[in-house]
């Protein structure tokens, strides 16, 4: 391979699990890797105050702290880490190039990894109570809302199906439709569930608490307030957009915005991979981005070196 030390063997954009995770296999492998994330604080798991489904835990953490340990590990093995907003890219090359406010990053291998929480606070409250009571993943949250009341705000069958989740462990979920009927079959098994109680046609207006959720305020068909006291409010509406805008038709993405990739994490450019939720993988979970994020981290590896096989550990 050609020998220029401005050119980054992988690039990485998003530090979230899936990103950190390619980057700590990519640069223990011995690759020149570099992070470009947007900040430390962003991403779904940033905005998760407890974390105790991931392997290896024997506490629960904050999202915060988990993607600190792994960013401490990646570094540990030589990853790059950069602050700063990706603002567009060129794949059209061998060497990609990728565009930032402070300058252009050349790899010649790039994984995106951006996550998807492309829809922005809409509900005031919204913003300042996520990852306190505010969520957008119940499958993630669902299980720290044991016993207590919680809403989960749509109408679409996804919504539906969340709230299914919810009913295991919440004593009462209010499914919130600011329209008047849901995108579902009036038989749909989600909707005979006895703790979970449906209401059409209310539009949430804020999100209220102290330090926590601890109501909803909404206006009915009729425009009457009606409050609600509850714990943990799951937002569905428009949301969990891939984060892609900064491609700009660079790369082939579905109508939904997804980066389609095939089982080892190839977009449509070769030498580009993509993992974690800007994939939309079904399964929105730490483990499930972490791994697509080592998946992609190899198939660089096998690129980079043309191998007809991956390798699976460098410490040997």
């Amino acid at each position: 391979m050609e020998d220029r030390s401005d050119t980054y063997d992988v690039i990485i954009i998003g530090g979230g699990p899936a990103g950190l995770t390619a980057a700590l296999y990519s640069a223990r492998s011995k690759l020149k890797t570099v992070i470009l994330d947007k900040s430390l604080t962003a991403g779904a798991l940033a905005y998760s105050n407890r974390i105790e489904n991931y392997p290896g835990l024997t506490n629960p953490v904050s999202g915060k702290e988990l993607l600190s340990i792994m960013r401490t590990q990646a570094m540990g093995f030589g990853a790059e880490y950069v602050e700063t907003q990706v603002v567009g890219m060129n794949l059209s090359g061998d060497t990609k190039e990728v565009f930032t406010m402070e300058r252009t990053y050349s790899g010649k291998t790039l994984i995106i990894a951006t996550g998807a929480m492309g829809r922005k606070p809409g509900i005031k409250g919204e913003g300042e109570f996520l990852g306190k009571g505010v969520s957008y993943c119940a499958i993630c949250d669902a299980a720290f809302f044991g016993g207590k009341t919680v809403c989960i705000i749509g109408n679409s069958e996804e919504t539906v199906k969340e709230a299914e989740v919810l009913a295991r462990f919440a004593e009462t979920v209010y499914l919130i439709s600011p329209t008047n009927t849901l995108k579902v079959d009036d038989n749909h098994p989600g909707l005979k569930i006895p703790n979970i109680r449906i209401m059409l046609g209310y539009t949430p207006t804020s999100i209220e608490g102290k330090d926590i959720v601890e109501r909803i305020r909404m206006h009915d068909c009729n425009q009457k307030e009606v409050d609600l006291e509850l714990s943990g409010v799951f937002v569905y509406l428009h949301g969990n957009k891939p984060i892609t805008d900064f491609l700009a038709g660079t790369l082939e993405t579905g109508e939904d915005g997804c980066i389609p990739v095939n089982c080892m994490m190839e977009t449509s450019v070769p030498g580009v991979f993509a993992a974690g939720d800007v994939t939309c993988t079904e399964i929105r979970q730490v483990v499930v981005a972490a791994s697509q994020g080592c998946l992609a981290a190899l198939a660089a590896e096998k690129y980079l070196y043309k191998r007809t096989r991956y390798r699976m550990d460098w410490a040997k």
